[in-house]
């Protein structure tokens, strides 16, 4: 291929594709006819050499063509030097066409002798010799280094044809490429004479063969580009290590690019770099560097990142952490389990500390009224809640691992931002309650759900409604549903205000039909009971019971998680199902550390209950909750708040019943204003978001935005359709066929490829798991990057490629699938068996 040809085809024409404009700036006029070149009837090329008023009124009118789809492509040609500073961009009649297209030369690797040495990598040093002698040589005097094809037993073995190649195959041969190698002798002193010419590598190895020269090449390669990408003067004990001349630097780049990210020899790079690192003690000698550059050769480097992306969050120098995180997120490094949990903790942590600073900002122009509050955190504001509940999560995936609390910083600030908006927020809601009373009339009242949006739909006979009681489902939490939920029937999302207190019997009681009208609360001894007029509704039984008596053989009822498992039976009659759902509470009660991953199991089976829905020939599914929740994760030891002084019954750590006064840590006001019928005369609760009992990491039964604002859902169900015509190929691959996990943490490929010609633009959702011999799952994808945190699930186009890290249960060890699911029917699209080998 000619160096002509090189730089049309891959060079300029990716960046015209890329944006649809390309601008060329050549004050050598070495690329006019490279550029004349690209015309066609798809593309127009303007060439202002003769008059740049003529042309920028042809390239104008160019771009309105390619905004009309009459084009797919302009390239504009500028025979001088491309604008740097502002004043010459605003010179230049074709710096708007930069600014929304692409450049050339963009940087050092645009330069001729750069493009040369990419186009010829096996003759780099003949290249540079070239340039040395003369700074603008021909297209023809390139084109002539190197004559016809050499290395004839090295292309013949091996089966390729280019240096490149070449070079390639020696490094991480395949199995007929090995074996090959081995069986012959013939091409090793072609090999030296290639790695000469392409890298100048002198070997010093003697052997002849594969394995002694493939360990001096890969040591020589990733430590030149280890040293090359090194901004600081290398360590003097490094300084007589071999590593290659600067002319080779494109060509050394390239092929550690290559081996990096092809998934053939991903595995191989990795073993390679990290035995290589042992072998010349780096991370020793280089301890005291504090720039490594920007690409990370050896594993020790991914450390050294990550570690000045924690510095700089601490610092408050986000532009910084953020672009560390930008220019590591497809680090192989951090590709590696226990590496991606560290790194996507330190995203979600910046994520998060990001809405807060923007959040407050916002919270002045919103809290002149309650009205306006509530309306500023159903748009807004409750996006800082799922931040915050995402971000534990990664703190819940990392801490056992963090033996040395090196994240301990960055888990600490985060939570302190996020507690100082919060409680920002808590004060001014507090202050207009006390005002405003509760609920507010412009709002779903929650006694009121049943009444005014299930018993309308179930008026006529045969239509069949789904009433999904879910025991603390927030409002963030129903808007993940709700975007979860779209594919399978119409779903709109309501917000509506939880009955005070925020506890479950009475948030329960407030869900069933004529609460609005007849909840009242009764004092029972120091405990409060919810009553339906004058009977008690505290258990599940009797609350079953109310919509049994109104219903009658129109009504049935279960647990969520049996009617997934297709344990509850009843008949066609049935037009009121209710199922029941406490996992999300229960968890968070009893083991709140490791809380919010329950929450994604508890969507899911919410899906799979509306699968099974459709397939039993329901029309509508109603969701509703009983209260919300908070996550007091930012509260220190102290943070706690004494009762209230008075004839008070406590209420599930956040609110009392009862009279008494108030002071300076508590509101108090007429249970009446409040929506409270019964016996209780007044409410209280602390005005802050504190507790009565210091230690809890989740709580509700009080008085804040996310214990009292919560969602209901309606969707009506798509009728049972045909199987879609579209099918998914999945292939699952562990460590290129490895079948043994070293690791708790291990990073599953995963790819979807079309099946048929119907599926090749089509969206699959897919749930990963890991289940062992008895079926049960034992591992999980980890959420976050391109695993959604709140379903656990990951959506991919025919064609995509992902890596995927699966979080083990840290007791099971032994033999498991890892399966690609369907996750709402649990249809196996593929699976792979693997076993445990922990080294510890």
């Amino acid at each position: 291929m000619s160096i002509e040809t090189f730089i049309r085809r891959d060079i300029l024409a990716p960046r015209l594709s890329k944006r649809g404009v390309l601008v060329v700036y050549d004050p050598e006029k070495r690329y006019r006819a490279v550029c004349q070149g690209m015309e066609d009837e798809h593309c127009r090329v303007v060439d202002a050499s003769e008059s740049s008023i003529l042309s920028r009124e042809a390239a104008s009118q160019a771009l309105v063509a390619l905004g009309k789809g009459a084009l797919n492509g302009l390239v504009i040609y500028v025979p001088a030097a491309a604008p740097v500073a502002d004043e010459e961009r605003q010179r230049d009649p074709f710096a708007v066409f930069a600014a929304c297209g692409e450049t050339f030369p963009n940087g050092d690797s645009d330069s001729f002798e750069s493009l040369c040495l990419k186009a010829k990598p096996d003759h780099g040093m003949a290249i540079r010799k070239i340039f040395e002698a003369e700074s603008n040589p021909s297209f023809a005097v390139i084109d002539a280094v190197g004559g016809g094809l050499g290395w004839p037993n090295l292309r013949a073995l091996l089966g390729v044809e280019s240096g490149r190649d070449i070079l390639l195959a020696l490094l991480a041969p395949n199995a007929r490429q090995d074996e090959a190698l081995k069986g012959s002798e013939a091409w090793v002193a072609e090999a030296r004479d290639l790695l000469k010419t392409s890298l100048g590598l002198a070997l010093k190895t003697r052997g002849k063969t594969w394995s002694s020269i493939a360990d001096e090449l890969w040591r020589f390669l990733l430590f030149s580009e280890f040293v090359f990408d090194l901004p600081e003067a290398l360590p003097a004990a490094l300084a007589d290590i071999p590593q290659a001349p600067v002319s080779a630097r494109p060509v050394i780049e390239g092929l550690c690019e290559d081996l990096r990210n092809d998934r053939r020899t991903q595995s191989i790079y990795i073993d390679r770099a990290e035995e290589i690192e042992r072998e010349l003690s780096l991370p020793g000698h280089c301890h005291s560097l504090k720039n490594l550059g920007q690409r990370d050769t050896f594993p020790f480097e991914e450390r050294t990142f990550l570690a000045n992306a924690i510095e700089a969050s601490l610092r408050d120098d986000i532009d910084q952490v953020r672009e560390i995180l930008a220019q590591h997120e497809r680090s192989v490094w951090t590709g590696k389990g226990e590496s991606r949990a560290q790194w996507d903790l330190v995203r979600s942590a910046v994520e998060l500390s990001l809405a807060c600073e923007d959040l407050d900002r916002q919270l002045p122009d919103h809290a002149q009224s309650l009205e306006r509050l509530l309306a500023f955190y159903v748009g807004a504001l409750r996006e800082v809640d799922r931040l915050h509940r995402e971000f534990e999560q990664a703190v819940s995936d990392f801490d056992w691992q963090d033996t040395n609390g090196t994240m301990t910083p960055i888990k600490q600030q985060a939570r302190k931002r996020y507690g100082k908006l919060v409680e920002r927020v808590q004060m001014v809601f507090t202050r207009h309650l006390q005002a405003s009373g509760w609920p507010l009339p412009d709002y779903l009242s929650n006694a009121d759900v049943f009444d005014r949006v299930v018993a309308p739909r179930l008026q006529h006979n045969g239509h069949r409604v789904a009433y999904l009681m879910i025991d603390a489902l927030r409002y963030e939490l129903g808007v993940a549903l709700e975007k979860q939920l779209a594919e399978d029937g119409v779903v709109e999302l309501k917000p509506a205000l939880a009955q005070l207190p925020s506890v479950t019997p009475v948030g329960m009681a407030s869900l069933l039909p004529g609460a609005g009208q007849t909840l009242q609360l009764s004092k029972q001894g120091e405990s409060i009971v919810p009553m339906l007029g004058d009977q008690a509704i505290t258990t599940v039984t009797q609350r079953m019971e109310v919509f049994r008596r109104r219903y009658g053989e129109r009504f049935a009822e279960g647990r969520l998680e049996d009617f997934v498992r297709d344990r509850v039976d009843f008949g066609k009659d049935v037009d009121l199902l209710v199922l029941r759902a406490v996992e999300i509470d229960s968890h968070f009660e009893n083991h709140p550390d490791t809380a919010p991953a329950e929450i994604t199991n508890a969507l899911k089976r919410i899906r799979k209950a509306i699968h099974k829905l459709i397939q039993r020939g329901f029309n509508e599914v109603v969701i509703a909750t009983d209260h919300g929740f908070f996550m007091n994760t930012h509260a220190g030891a102290g943070d706690v708040c004494a009762k209230p002084t008075g004839n008070w019954i406590a209420v599930h750590e956040r609110c009392a019943l009862g009279d008494g006064s108030a002071d300076v840590h508590h509101f108090e006001m007429s249970a009446d204003k409040l929506g409270i019928r019964g016996d209780f005369a007044r409410f209280a609760g602390p005005l802050s978001l504190a507790a009565y009992r210091s230690g809890l990491l989740y709580y509700h039964g009080g008085a804040s935005l996310q214990e009292c604002v919560v969602p209901v859902i309606t969707m009506q169900l798509k009728t049972a359709e045909q199987p879609a015509l579209t099918q998914a190929a999945v292939a699952l691959n562990y460590k290129n066929g490895a079948k043994r996990v070293t690791t708790r943490v291990p990073v599953i490929d995963l790819a979807v490829d079309a099946a048929d010609m119907f599926s090749t633009e089509s969206v699959f959702e897919i749930l990963l798991e890991a289940h062992n011999t008895k079926g049960d799952v034992v591992g999980e994808a980890k959420a976050g990057g391109v695993v959604n945190p709140a379903t656990g699930t990951l959506t991919l186009r025919a064609g995509e490629k992902v890596q995927v890290t699966l979080k083990m249960q840290m007791e099971f060890e032994g033999k498991f699938k890892v399966k690609a699911l369907n996750p709402k029917t649990n249809a196996i699209y593929a699976q792979i068996e693997l076993e445990t080998d922990y080294a510890v």
